[in-house]
């Protein structure tokens, strides 16, 4: 081995040491067997569907607590002619803005679920009609695969 082959077979060595990763590679598809498509659960889709729902609903309830409360008060304050009450307007006109935008996002989310359990639904019925005679029987695979040869 010449000297030059030499250093460059120590700069590839480094290269490739330095972009080696300190972990063991993961299984593709998690390493159940599959192919790596994502599977859903309809049940798993409709139980987090209500779940952001009912997160939805219960801060709704949580948040809107002391919400009068605080704007009578800082009307209150800010009659009196203390700084604080429009201080305390500040305050709960952010605090209405934020939760507003995290009751929409929940909101958003259960309804984002459910539509994608819908539609799934409705590809699935799409799939099974489609894959049938012309008489309406299933669709043999031996005669699936007649299609793609």
């Amino acid at each position: 081995m010449a000297w030059d082959e030499w250093e460059r077979a120590k700069t590839r060595a480094q290269q490739d040491a330095s972009m080696q990763l300190n972990q063991v590679a993961p299984e593709r598809g998690g390493g159940s067997g599959d192919n790596g498509d994502l599977i859903v659960h309809n049940d798993v889709l409709g139980a987090l569907g209500n779940l952001a729902y009912g997160l939805r609903q219960q801060f709704s309830t949580a948040s809107d607590h002391a919400r009068q409360n605080t704007f009578d008060a800082s009307i209150q304050l800010f009659n009196d002619g203390l700084d604080m009450g429009s201080a305390l307007t500040e305050l709960h006109d952010a605090w209405n803005a934020k939760s507003g935008t995290l009751k929409q996002a929940c909101a958003h989310i259960s309804n984002h679920l459910d539509y994608s359990r819908a539609e799934h639904a409705k590809d699935e019925v799409k799939i099974v009609t489609d894959m049938r005679t012309a008489d309406g029987d299933d669709l043999s695979v031996s005669r699936i695969r007649d299609y793609y040869t």
